[in-house]
Protein backbone atom coordinates (compact mmCIF):
# COMPACT_ATOMS: atom_id res chain seq x y z
CA UNK A 1 0.00 0.00 0.00
CA UNK A 2 1.41 3.39 -1.00
CA UNK A 3 2.11 5.94 1.73
CA UNK A 4 0.20 9.18 2.08
CA UNK A 5 2.40 12.28 2.10
CA UNK A 6 0.54 15.43 3.16
CA UNK A 7 2.04 18.87 2.48
CA UNK A 8 0.51 21.96 4.07
CA UNK A 9 1.72 25.41 5.01
CA UNK A 10 1.64 24.97 8.79
CA UNK A 11 2.51 21.72 10.51
CA UNK A 12 2.54 21.19 14.24
CA UNK A 13 2.55 17.77 15.88
CA UNK A 14 -0.91 17.44 17.42
CA UNK A 15 -1.20 15.41 20.60
CA UNK A 16 -4.42 14.21 22.14
CA UNK A 17 -6.14 16.92 24.15
CA UNK A 18 -4.12 19.77 22.63
CA UNK A 19 -5.45 22.76 20.75
CA UNK A 20 -5.76 22.30 17.00
CA UNK A 21 -6.84 25.59 15.49
CA UNK A 22 -8.51 25.77 12.14
CA UNK A 23 -10.39 23.45 9.84
CA UNK A 24 -7.32 22.50 7.85
CA UNK A 25 -5.32 21.39 10.91
CA UNK A 26 -8.17 19.36 12.34
CA UNK A 27 -9.25 17.86 9.01
CA UNK A 28 -5.78 16.93 7.81
CA UNK A 29 -4.73 15.53 11.17
CA UNK A 30 -7.80 13.33 11.47
CA UNK A 31 -7.41 12.08 7.91
CA UNK A 32 -3.68 11.37 8.23
CA UNK A 33 -4.05 9.84 11.70
CA UNK A 34 -6.19 7.08 10.26
CA UNK A 35 -4.09 6.48 7.15
CA UNK A 36 -0.58 7.11 8.57
CA UNK A 37 2.29 8.65 6.62
CA UNK A 38 4.25 11.91 6.45
CA UNK A 39 3.06 15.44 7.23
CA UNK A 40 5.45 17.96 5.71
CA UNK A 41 5.63 21.77 5.89
CA UNK A 42 6.53 24.91 7.81
CA UNK A 43 6.75 24.66 11.61
CA UNK A 44 5.92 28.33 12.21
CA UNK A 45 9.49 29.32 13.17
CA UNK A 46 11.18 32.36 11.61
CA UNK A 47 14.97 32.64 11.98
CA UNK A 48 18.14 33.56 10.14
CA UNK A 49 19.20 29.90 10.09
CA UNK A 50 16.06 27.78 9.59
CA UNK A 51 16.33 24.18 10.73
CA UNK A 52 14.64 21.02 9.49
CA UNK A 53 13.39 18.50 12.05
CA UNK A 54 11.70 15.12 12.03
CA UNK A 55 9.37 13.80 14.75
CA UNK A 56 7.19 10.71 14.80
CA UNK A 57 3.98 10.72 16.86
CA UNK A 58 1.96 7.54 16.53
CA UNK A 59 1.79 6.59 12.86
CA UNK A 60 2.54 10.12 11.60
CA UNK A 61 6.04 11.37 10.81
CA UNK A 62 6.23 15.17 10.94
CA UNK A 63 8.92 16.73 8.76
CA UNK A 64 9.06 20.47 9.40
CA UNK A 65 11.32 23.44 8.76
CA UNK A 66 11.56 27.12 9.53
CA UNK A 67 11.58 30.12 7.22
CA UNK A 68 13.87 33.11 6.95
CA UNK A 69 12.42 36.53 7.73
CA UNK A 70 12.46 37.40 4.02
CA UNK A 71 10.66 34.20 3.08
CA UNK A 72 8.09 34.74 5.83
CA UNK A 73 7.43 38.33 4.76
CA UNK A 74 7.15 37.57 1.06
CA UNK A 75 5.63 34.07 0.96
CA UNK A 76 3.37 34.09 4.03
CA UNK A 77 2.54 37.66 5.08
CA UNK A 78 2.88 38.89 1.52
CA UNK A 79 1.48 37.03 -1.46
CA UNK A 80 -0.36 34.28 0.45
CA UNK A 81 -2.21 36.45 2.93
CA UNK A 82 -2.11 39.95 1.45
CA UNK A 83 -3.02 38.88 -2.09
CA UNK A 84 -4.48 35.37 -2.35
CA UNK A 85 -6.50 35.26 0.87
CA UNK A 86 -8.52 38.47 0.29
CA UNK A 87 -8.96 37.83 -3.45
CA UNK A 88 -10.14 34.25 -2.93
CA UNK A 89 -12.59 35.56 -0.32
CA UNK A 90 -13.97 38.17 -2.76
CA UNK A 91 -12.31 41.09 -0.89
CA UNK A 92 -10.60 42.99 -3.69
CA UNK A 93 -10.68 46.11 -1.49
CA UNK A 94 -8.30 44.50 1.03
CA UNK A 95 -5.89 42.95 -1.45
CA UNK A 96 -2.49 44.23 -2.49
CA UNK A 97 0.05 42.91 -4.99
CA UNK A 98 3.82 43.18 -4.87
CA UNK A 99 5.97 41.53 -7.52
CA UNK A 100 8.79 40.71 -5.10
CA UNK A 101 6.32 39.00 -2.78
CA UNK A 102 5.03 36.89 -5.64
CA UNK A 103 8.58 35.90 -6.57
CA UNK A 104 9.18 35.00 -2.92
CA UNK A 105 6.02 32.89 -2.92
CA UNK A 106 7.28 30.95 -5.94
CA UNK A 107 10.77 30.67 -4.45
CA UNK A 108 9.54 29.19 -1.16
CA UNK A 109 7.36 26.67 -2.99
CA UNK A 110 10.41 25.56 -5.00
CA UNK A 111 12.51 25.32 -1.82
CA UNK A 112 9.88 23.22 -0.05
CA UNK A 113 9.68 20.83 -3.01
CA UNK A 114 13.47 20.37 -2.88
CA UNK A 115 13.29 19.64 0.87
CA UNK A 116 10.52 17.09 0.36
CA UNK A 117 12.15 15.14 -2.47
CA UNK A 118 14.63 13.09 -0.33
CA UNK A 119 11.74 11.82 1.84
CA UNK A 120 9.70 10.45 -1.07
CA UNK A 121 9.32 6.88 -2.28
CA UNK A 122 8.31 6.17 -5.90
CA UNK A 123 4.81 4.96 -5.04
CA UNK A 124 3.94 7.69 -2.48
CA UNK A 125 0.70 9.58 -2.98
CA UNK A 126 1.28 13.31 -2.41
CA UNK A 127 -1.61 15.46 -1.18
CA UNK A 128 -1.04 19.23 -1.18
CA UNK A 129 -3.25 21.52 0.86
CA UNK A 130 -4.39 25.07 0.35
CA UNK A 131 -3.58 28.36 -1.30
CA UNK A 132 -0.05 28.77 0.09
CA UNK A 133 1.11 25.89 -2.11
CA UNK A 134 -0.57 26.35 -5.50
CA UNK A 135 2.75 26.13 -7.47
CA UNK A 136 4.04 23.12 -5.52
CA UNK A 137 3.27 20.44 -8.13
CA UNK A 138 4.99 22.37 -10.88
CA UNK A 139 8.08 22.71 -8.67
CA UNK A 140 7.97 18.95 -8.04
CA UNK A 141 7.72 18.17 -11.75
CA UNK A 142 10.73 20.37 -12.43
CA UNK A 143 12.69 18.18 -9.98
CA UNK A 144 11.68 15.04 -11.83
CA UNK A 145 9.08 13.88 -9.27
CA UNK A 146 6.49 11.79 -11.10
CA UNK A 147 4.36 10.66 -8.16
CA UNK A 148 0.63 11.25 -8.27
CA UNK A 149 0.01 14.68 -6.78
CA UNK A 150 -3.35 16.03 -5.70
CA UNK A 151 -4.30 19.49 -4.50
CA UNK A 152 -7.16 20.45 -2.20
CA UNK A 153 -8.30 24.04 -1.75
CA UNK A 154 -9.74 24.73 1.71
CA UNK A 155 -10.95 28.23 0.86
CA UNK A 156 -13.37 29.47 -1.81
CA UNK A 157 -12.33 29.78 -5.45
CA UNK A 158 -13.47 33.11 -6.91
CA UNK A 159 -15.03 33.67 -10.34
CA UNK A 160 -12.75 34.82 -13.19
CA UNK A 161 -13.88 38.45 -12.86
CA UNK A 162 -12.34 38.56 -9.38
CA UNK A 163 -9.40 36.20 -9.92
CA UNK A 164 -8.04 38.20 -12.84
CA UNK A 165 -7.37 41.13 -10.48
CA UNK A 166 -4.15 39.26 -9.57
CA UNK A 167 -1.59 40.51 -12.14
CA UNK A 168 0.12 37.10 -12.71
CA UNK A 169 -3.16 35.15 -12.63
CA UNK A 170 -2.39 33.26 -15.85
CA UNK A 171 1.04 32.21 -14.64
CA UNK A 172 -0.31 31.25 -11.22
CA UNK A 173 -3.22 29.20 -12.52
CA UNK A 174 -0.95 27.49 -15.03
CA UNK A 175 0.85 25.87 -12.11
CA UNK A 176 -2.38 24.20 -10.95
CA UNK A 177 -2.46 22.25 -14.19
CA UNK A 178 0.53 20.16 -13.07
CA UNK A 179 -1.60 18.42 -10.45
CA UNK A 180 -3.33 15.17 -11.32
CA UNK A 181 -6.42 16.07 -9.29
CA UNK A 182 -7.67 19.39 -7.91
CA UNK A 183 -10.30 19.25 -5.18
CA UNK A 184 -12.79 21.96 -4.19
CA UNK A 185 -15.25 22.28 -1.31
CA UNK A 186 -18.33 23.04 -3.42
CA UNK A 187 -19.64 22.75 -6.96
CA UNK A 188 -19.71 26.56 -7.10
CA UNK A 189 -15.94 26.65 -6.59
CA UNK A 190 -15.31 23.90 -9.16
CA UNK A 191 -17.43 25.64 -11.76
CA UNK A 192 -15.61 28.94 -11.15
CA UNK A 193 -12.29 27.16 -11.76
CA UNK A 194 -13.62 25.40 -14.86
CA UNK A 195 -15.01 28.71 -16.13
CA UNK A 196 -11.59 30.33 -15.76
CA UNK A 197 -9.82 27.48 -17.54
CA UNK A 198 -12.23 27.27 -20.46
CA UNK A 199 -12.99 30.98 -20.87
CA UNK A 200 -9.80 32.74 -19.84
CA UNK A 201 -7.14 30.39 -21.27
CA UNK A 202 -9.24 28.35 -23.74
CA UNK A 203 -8.79 25.08 -21.89
CA UNK A 204 -10.77 22.08 -23.12
CA UNK A 205 -13.36 20.12 -21.16
CA UNK A 206 -12.75 16.55 -22.33
CA UNK A 207 -15.50 13.93 -22.90
CA UNK A 208 -14.34 12.03 -19.78
CA UNK A 209 -14.82 15.14 -17.62
CA UNK A 210 -11.12 15.96 -17.33
CA UNK A 211 -9.59 19.29 -18.36
CA UNK A 212 -6.74 20.02 -20.71
CA UNK A 213 -4.99 23.37 -20.44
CA UNK A 214 -1.43 24.58 -20.99
CA UNK A 215 -0.60 21.18 -22.46
CA UNK A 216 -1.55 19.38 -19.24
CA UNK A 217 -4.43 16.99 -18.63
CA UNK A 218 -5.96 16.83 -15.15
CA UNK A 219 -9.21 16.44 -13.27
CA UNK A 220 -11.13 18.75 -10.94
CA UNK A 221 -13.74 17.49 -8.48
CA UNK A 222 -15.86 18.39 -5.46
CA UNK A 223 -14.91 16.88 -2.10
CA UNK A 224 -16.69 18.58 0.81
CA UNK A 225 -14.55 18.19 3.91
CA UNK A 226 -16.33 16.62 6.85
CA UNK A 227 -15.93 15.77 10.53
CA UNK A 228 -15.96 12.58 12.60
CA UNK A 229 -19.45 12.81 14.17
CA UNK A 230 -19.14 9.91 16.63
CA UNK A 231 -15.87 11.25 17.99
CA UNK A 232 -17.39 14.71 18.38
CA UNK A 233 -20.36 13.22 20.23
CA UNK A 234 -18.00 11.44 22.60
CA UNK A 235 -15.98 14.60 23.21
CA UNK A 236 -19.12 16.65 23.86
CA UNK A 237 -20.60 14.08 26.23
CA UNK A 238 -17.38 13.46 28.12
CA UNK A 239 -16.32 17.05 28.73
CA UNK A 240 -16.37 17.49 32.48
CA UNK A 241 -14.41 20.72 32.79
CA UNK A 242 -17.51 22.13 34.42
CA UNK A 243 -20.86 20.53 34.90
CA UNK A 244 -22.35 23.50 33.09
CA UNK A 245 -19.36 24.89 31.17
CA UNK A 246 -21.01 28.24 30.36
CA UNK A 247 -22.84 28.75 33.63
CA UNK A 248 -21.64 30.12 36.93
CA UNK A 249 -23.30 28.96 40.13
CA UNK A 250 -24.96 32.36 40.57
CA UNK A 251 -26.44 32.43 37.07
CA UNK A 252 -30.10 32.15 36.31
CA UNK A 253 -31.04 29.87 33.46
CA UNK A 254 -30.38 31.65 30.16
CA UNK A 255 -30.24 30.47 26.59
CA UNK A 256 -26.76 30.48 25.10
CA UNK A 257 -25.69 31.61 21.64
CA UNK A 258 -22.18 30.53 20.66
CA UNK A 259 -19.78 31.38 17.83
CA UNK A 260 -16.22 30.10 17.40
CA UNK A 261 -14.00 31.56 14.71
CA UNK A 262 -10.43 32.47 13.99
CA UNK A 263 -10.21 36.28 14.17
CA UNK A 264 -10.51 37.11 10.47
CA UNK A 265 -12.44 39.60 8.36
CA UNK A 266 -13.91 36.76 6.26
CA UNK A 267 -15.83 35.40 9.27
CA UNK A 268 -18.37 38.23 9.43
CA UNK A 269 -17.66 39.02 13.08
CA UNK A 270 -18.40 42.74 12.83
CA UNK A 271 -21.69 42.08 11.08
CA UNK A 272 -22.51 39.36 13.63
CA UNK A 273 -22.09 41.72 16.58
CA UNK A 274 -24.29 44.27 14.80
CA UNK A 275 -26.94 41.60 14.26
CA UNK A 276 -26.87 40.61 17.92
CA UNK A 277 -27.32 44.24 18.94
CA UNK A 278 -30.23 44.55 16.50
CA UNK A 279 -31.72 41.36 17.96
CA UNK A 280 -31.68 42.81 21.48
CA UNK A 281 -33.10 46.12 20.23
CA UNK A 282 -35.94 44.59 18.16
CA UNK A 283 -36.84 41.83 20.60
CA UNK A 284 -36.46 43.27 24.11
CA UNK A 285 -38.37 40.30 25.56
CA UNK A 286 -35.19 38.23 25.07
CA UNK A 287 -33.00 40.54 27.11
CA UNK A 288 -31.70 38.90 30.28
CA UNK A 289 -32.89 35.57 28.86
CA UNK A 290 -29.92 35.10 26.52
CA UNK A 291 -26.11 35.35 26.45
CA UNK A 292 -23.82 35.40 23.44
CA UNK A 293 -20.38 33.79 23.71
CA UNK A 294 -17.97 34.69 20.90
CA UNK A 295 -14.62 32.86 20.92
CA UNK A 296 -12.23 34.37 18.37
CA UNK A 297 -8.54 33.52 18.88
CA UNK A 298 -6.22 36.10 17.40
CA UNK A 299 -4.59 35.24 14.07
CA UNK A 300 -2.06 37.05 11.88
CA UNK A 301 -1.70 39.72 14.55
CA UNK A 302 1.14 41.37 12.62
CA UNK A 303 -1.13 42.15 9.65
CA UNK A 304 -2.76 45.60 9.85
CA UNK A 305 -6.21 44.51 8.63
CA UNK A 306 -6.36 41.98 11.46
CA UNK A 307 -5.30 44.55 14.03
CA UNK A 308 -8.07 46.83 12.78
CA UNK A 309 -10.82 44.21 13.03
CA UNK A 310 -9.75 43.30 16.57
CA UNK A 311 -10.00 46.94 17.65
CA UNK A 312 -13.41 47.26 16.01
CA UNK A 313 -14.76 44.13 17.71
CA UNK A 314 -13.48 45.20 21.11
CA UNK A 315 -15.20 48.55 20.61
CA UNK A 316 -18.47 46.91 19.56
CA UNK A 317 -18.40 44.46 22.48
CA UNK A 318 -17.77 47.30 24.90
CA UNK A 319 -20.65 49.29 23.43
CA UNK A 320 -23.15 46.41 23.66
CA UNK A 321 -22.18 45.49 27.21
CA UNK A 322 -21.99 49.10 28.38
CA UNK A 323 -25.46 49.74 26.96
CA UNK A 324 -27.27 46.69 28.33
CA UNK A 325 -25.24 44.95 31.03
CA UNK A 326 -26.54 44.71 34.57
CA UNK A 327 -25.00 43.41 37.78
CA UNK A 328 -26.29 39.93 37.06
CA UNK A 329 -26.28 39.91 33.24
CA UNK A 330 -23.59 40.38 30.62
CA UNK A 331 -25.15 40.04 27.15
CA UNK A 332 -21.90 39.44 25.22
CA UNK A 333 -18.79 37.47 26.23
CA UNK A 334 -15.99 38.13 23.75
CA UNK A 335 -12.93 35.90 24.21
CA UNK A 336 -9.66 36.03 22.25
CA UNK A 337 -8.28 32.89 23.93
CA UNK A 338 -7.95 29.50 22.23
CA UNK A 339 -9.67 26.50 23.81
CA UNK A 340 -8.92 22.84 23.28
CA UNK A 341 -11.24 20.79 21.14
CA UNK A 342 -12.85 18.83 23.98
CA UNK A 343 -13.84 22.04 25.73
CA UNK A 344 -15.27 23.52 22.53
CA UNK A 345 -17.40 20.46 21.85
CA UNK A 346 -18.65 20.64 25.44
CA UNK A 347 -19.52 24.30 24.96
CA UNK A 348 -21.34 23.52 21.72
CA UNK A 349 -23.43 20.86 23.43
CA UNK A 350 -24.49 23.28 26.16
CA UNK A 351 -25.39 26.02 23.68
CA UNK A 352 -28.91 26.58 22.39
CA UNK A 353 -27.93 28.39 19.17
CA UNK A 354 -24.86 28.07 16.96
CA UNK A 355 -24.33 31.41 15.20
CA UNK A 356 -22.10 30.76 12.15
CA UNK A 357 -22.18 33.70 9.76
CA UNK A 358 -19.03 34.02 7.59
CA UNK A 359 -19.10 36.48 4.71
CA UNK A 360 -17.34 33.83 2.63
CA UNK A 361 -15.98 30.46 3.72
CA UNK A 362 -14.70 27.37 1.96
CA UNK A 363 -16.62 24.97 4.21
CA UNK A 364 -16.72 25.97 7.90
CA UNK A 365 -16.26 22.87 10.03
CA UNK A 366 -17.53 24.72 13.11
CA UNK A 367 -21.05 24.47 11.69
CA UNK A 368 -20.74 20.70 11.34
CA UNK A 369 -19.07 20.34 14.74
CA UNK A 370 -21.86 22.30 16.42
CA UNK A 371 -24.53 20.01 14.95
CA UNK A 372 -22.60 16.82 15.68
CA UNK A 373 -22.07 17.81 19.31
CA UNK A 374 -25.76 18.29 20.10
CA UNK A 375 -27.91 16.18 22.40
CA UNK A 376 -30.22 14.29 19.99
CA UNK A 377 -33.06 14.56 22.51
CA UNK A 378 -32.71 18.31 22.97
CA UNK A 379 -30.66 19.75 20.09
CA UNK A 380 -29.78 23.38 19.56
CA UNK A 381 -30.45 25.42 16.42
CA UNK A 382 -27.83 26.25 13.79
CA UNK A 383 -28.02 29.72 12.21
CA UNK A 384 -25.77 29.50 9.15
CA UNK A 385 -24.54 31.87 6.45
CA UNK A 386 -25.53 31.01 2.90
CA UNK A 387 -21.92 31.86 1.93
CA UNK A 388 -20.40 29.05 3.98
CA UNK A 389 -19.66 25.91 1.98
CA UNK A 390 -21.46 23.92 4.67
CA UNK A 391 -24.75 25.58 3.71
CA UNK A 392 -24.85 23.37 0.58
CA UNK A 393 -25.16 20.32 2.84
CA UNK A 394 -26.78 21.64 6.03
CA UNK A 395 -29.91 22.88 4.33
CA UNK A 396 -32.02 22.41 7.49
CA UNK A 397 -30.12 25.11 9.33
CA UNK A 398 -31.67 28.57 9.46
CA UNK A 399 -29.91 29.96 6.38
CA UNK A 400 -29.19 33.70 6.52
CA UNK A 401 -27.51 36.42 4.50
CA UNK A 402 -24.63 37.73 6.68
CA UNK A 403 -24.93 41.16 5.04
CA UNK A 404 -28.54 41.46 6.29
CA UNK A 405 -28.34 42.57 9.90
CA UNK A 406 -32.11 42.56 10.46
CA UNK A 407 -32.51 39.19 8.76
CA UNK A 408 -29.95 37.70 11.15
CA UNK A 409 -31.75 39.25 14.13
CA UNK A 410 -35.02 37.71 12.92
CA UNK A 411 -33.32 34.31 12.59
CA UNK A 412 -32.05 34.53 16.19
CA UNK A 413 -35.59 35.30 17.37
CA UNK A 414 -36.93 32.33 15.42
CA UNK A 415 -34.25 30.07 16.88
CA UNK A 416 -35.08 31.23 20.39
CA UNK A 417 -38.76 30.34 19.90
CA UNK A 418 -38.34 27.10 17.92
CA UNK A 419 -40.22 24.07 19.24
CA UNK A 420 -38.47 20.88 20.31
CA UNK A 421 -40.16 18.93 17.51
CA UNK A 422 -38.83 21.29 14.83
CA UNK A 423 -35.37 21.38 16.40
CA UNK A 424 -35.17 17.58 16.37
CA UNK A 425 -36.39 17.34 12.78
CA UNK A 426 -33.79 19.84 11.60
CA UNK A 427 -31.04 18.16 13.63
CA UNK A 428 -31.80 14.70 12.26
CA UNK A 429 -31.77 15.96 8.67
CA UNK A 430 -28.41 17.68 9.16
CA UNK A 431 -26.88 14.66 10.88
CA UNK A 432 -27.78 12.47 7.91
CA UNK A 433 -25.88 14.89 5.66
CA UNK A 434 -22.90 15.00 8.04
CA UNK A 435 -22.67 11.21 8.24
CA UNK A 436 -22.98 10.83 4.47
CA UNK A 437 -20.03 13.17 3.89
CA UNK A 438 -17.86 12.60 6.95
CA UNK A 439 -14.10 12.95 7.14
CA UNK A 440 -13.48 9.38 6.04
CA UNK A 441 -15.58 9.93 2.91
CA UNK A 442 -13.69 13.15 2.15
CA UNK A 443 -10.28 11.48 2.41
CA UNK A 444 -11.26 8.19 0.79
CA UNK A 445 -13.10 9.75 -2.16
CA UNK A 446 -10.27 12.17 -2.92
CA UNK A 447 -7.52 9.57 -2.69
CA UNK A 448 -9.57 7.03 -4.66
CA UNK A 449 -9.96 9.49 -7.52
CA UNK A 450 -6.32 10.55 -7.31
CA UNK A 451 -5.16 6.94 -7.59
CA UNK A 452 -7.62 6.08 -10.37
CA UNK A 453 -7.13 9.02 -12.74
CA UNK A 454 -4.68 8.49 -15.59
CA UNK A 455 -3.68 11.70 -17.30
CA UNK A 456 -2.43 11.95 -20.84
CA UNK A 457 1.29 12.47 -21.48
CA UNK A 458 2.48 15.81 -20.17
CA UNK A 459 4.55 18.43 -21.90
CA UNK A 460 8.02 19.16 -20.60
CA UNK A 461 8.00 21.55 -17.67
CA UNK A 462 9.91 24.80 -18.24
CA UNK A 463 13.04 25.02 -16.13
CA UNK A 464 12.39 28.62 -15.08
CA UNK A 465 9.65 28.71 -12.39
CA UNK A 466 8.87 32.31 -13.27
CA UNK A 467 8.10 31.68 -16.91
CA UNK A 468 5.52 33.88 -18.59
CA UNK A 469 2.43 32.71 -20.40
Amino acid sequence: MSRLVVVSNRVAPIKAGKVAAGGLAVGVYDALRQAGGIWFGWNGDVSSTPQTSTETVGNITYVTMGLTKQDYDQYYRGFSNATLWPIFHYRIDLARYNRQEYEGYRRVNAMLAEKLKPHLKPDDIIWIHDYHLIPFAEACRQLGIRNRIGFFLHIPFPPPEILTVIPPHNELLKTLCFYDLIGFQTETDRLAFQDYMTREVRGILEPDGSLTAYGQNFRAGVYPIGVVPDEIQDLAESYKGRTKPMRRTTDVSRKKIISVDRLDYSKGLVERFMAYQAFLERYPEHRRAVEFIQIAPTSRSDVKTYQAIRQQLESQAGHINGWLSDLDWTPLHYLNKSHDRRALMGLFRQADIGFVTPLRDGMNLVAKEFVASQDPEDPGVLVLSRFAGAARELTSALIINPYDCIGMAEALDRAMRMSLTERKDRYEHMMRAIRAADLDAWRDNFLRDLRAFSSRPRAEVPSNPLFTV
